[in-house]
């Protein structure tokens, strides 16, 4: 279980709760871009297909979404998912630049696990 954290004075707001199981991932919270590379990471510790279950996701940025978009296009499935996400995913898939963002995610990801395959 992972979790990113800001302090608000004697607050604590959580932002983005990660909780992975051997092929699953829940995110709970705000994900933002700047957990991009940490949901990455996680993904890549599961067992194929990896899910993601989105159930106690509170917040996305668009970042987030696009990303969403490149897990569901690289076959993650994706669990309890709120109608505003998938309906922001559903835009977001539609707009003419979302392919060619989504393949340039994919390929740089590609590369990073035959990288870390070949090197182990």
């Amino acid at each position: 279980m992972h979790s990113c954290k800001m302090h608000l004075g004697a607050a604590i707001l959580m932002t983005l709760k990660i909780d992975r199981g051997r092929a699953w991932i829940r995110l709970s919270g705000d994900f933002r871009s700047e957990h991009l590379e940490q949901v990455k990471a996680e993904i890549e510790l599961c067992e194929t297909p990896a899910i993601l279950d989105l159930e106690e996701l509170d917040l996305v940025d668009v970042e987030a979404v696009r990303f969403l978009n490149c897990c569901e296009a690289n076959g993650i499935s994706m669990i309890h998912c709120s109608p505003y996400i998938r309906k922001w995913m559903l835009r977001e898939r539609n707009q003419p630049e979302s392919d060619k963002q989504c393949g340039k995610k994919v390929q740089a990801a590609g590369k990073a696990n035959i990288a870390g395959r070949n090197s182990a």
